[in-house]
């Protein structure tokens, strides 16, 4: 291993605690993700492979959400009148909710349609707030919906969303595993996703051949694709068997099987490839392959403001609405939408920065080695109370959409 490589190692803390290569140690701390040690020591697959389960990570259903808003308190905050004048003109069938008449006590959520007397009547009501997951995706699913040789996909083993669907942040192919995060927020997805804020993904992958020192310089500075020109920011050895060599590499970005054609462009077939950590969140130990976990509310906020943009807005009910005439203060913020505007980001981390820097941990005002990764809070909530329903599961069982 180069110096260069020894002191990223040696910036590591937090849940990448050190630890002896090879060696199947049992976690330390309720929450650790999983290390290039670990995978090339064989723990990551021994712990999968165990028949008893230590911790239940709950049924598999989601938590439930905060029930939508009534339609009479909707159209009483939009200044149409008292909730009970609202109620008569329900009772009245002069109300429409999507072009069908509405009842006494019925909720409305973002996007409906609301008609009174024929005529359409603008309301405020916010989206829902962002729901996150992160699912440990095996080798032989797909990230699709619709597949002509029906496959396997994950989106079979997630759990069901009352209103909308998943939008998957990234892809890992047919034959890649490990961590794969899904929102119920596209717009959420994109900038997790997009070059712009440099969220780095971090891979162990395992190649035909050890790499040579000018192999690994040219993949940091650079090789030309069919689709453009793709840098690694960093590269690990990790050890391995015979000509099985084992690396920790990471990237900002992520095209169609980029790191397998990257390490093809040099001359090296990958027989294995791990993602172990997107931006923040990591792979922990614990959340066997085709099982997920659901973020907290703490841990979606963190994620939101890795990725550049603010809070989603609490629901219309509880907050004032504006019916003075006179108060000139905006009604929404960025993109249309009710709020505070969405800041600008910050400017991505530089690609060839070391793990430790500011594109691996949750944005803190705390020294390093007291930051901490996205998804600790929800794991350790979840082990500390494993039979409560709606935060995770096993993706073998239940209703699946």
């Amino acid at each position: 291993m180069n110096d260069s490589s020894s002191n990223a190692q040696g910036q590591r803390s937090g849940v990448y605690a050190s630890r002896k290569t090879g060696a199947a140690t049992t976690a330390l701390t309720p929450y650790k993700a999983i290390d290039l040690a670990d995978v090339v020591s064989g723990q990551f697959d021994d712990e999968d492979a165990a028949e008893a389960v230590a911790q239940d990570l709950g049924k598999r259903v989601l938590a439930p959400q905060t029930d939508s808003p009534k339609l009479h308190k909707v159209l009483a905050q939009a200044g149409m009148g008292s909730r009970l004048e609202m109620e008569k003109l329900i009772t009245e069938g002069r109300i429409a909710v999507n072009n069908e008449l509405a009842h006494v006590g019925q909720r409305v959520q973002y996007g409906d349609q609301i008609k009174v007397d024929g005529k359409p009547i603008r309301i405020r009501i916010d989206p829902p707030p962002a729901r996150v997951i992160a699912y440990h995706k095996p080798a032989g699913e797909i990230v699709s919906h619709d597949d002509p040789q029906n496959r396997p996909s994950v989106f079979r083993k997630l759990p069901r969303l009352q209103n909308g669907k998943w939008q998957s942040v990234g892809r890992l192919d047919l034959n890649t595993e490990g961590l794969l995060l899904f929102t119920s927020s596209g717009e959420l997805a994109n900038q997790l996703m997009h070059p712009r804020f440099g969220l780095e993904r971090e891979y162990a992958v395992r190649v035909l051949g050890a790499l040579s020192k000018d192999e690994k310089q040219k993949l940091l500075d650079g090789v030309m694709l069919d689709d453009g020109p793709a840098q690694f920011g960093s590269i690990e050895d990790g050890g391995g068997e015979g000509s099985n060599c084992w690396y920790r590499v990471t990237i900002s970005e992520g095209r169609n099987r980029e790191v397998r054609r990257m390490m093809e462009s040099v001359g090296h077939a990958v027989s294995r490839l791990i993602r172990i950590r997107y931006g923040a969140m990591v792979l922990p130990h614990g959340l066997r392959r085709g099982a997920w976990l659901e973020l907290d509310e703490a841990d979606i906020r963190a994620l939101m403001r890795a990725a550049g943009t603010s809070e989603r807005p609490r629901p219309v009910t509880e907050q004032p609405t504006r019916t003075n005439r006179n108060d000139r203060r905006p009604r929404t913020g960025g993109q249309g939408r009710a709020g505070t505007a969405v800041p600008r980001a910050k400017p991505a981390a530089k690609p060839n920065q070391a793990p430790g820097g500011s594109g691996l941990h949750a944005q803190s005002d705390a020294p390093k080695s007291e930051a901490k990764y996205i998804g600790a809070e929800s794991f350790n909530r979840l082990k500390k109370a494993p039979a409560t329903p709606g935060r995770g599961g096993r993706g073998g069982g239940g209703r699946s959409r």
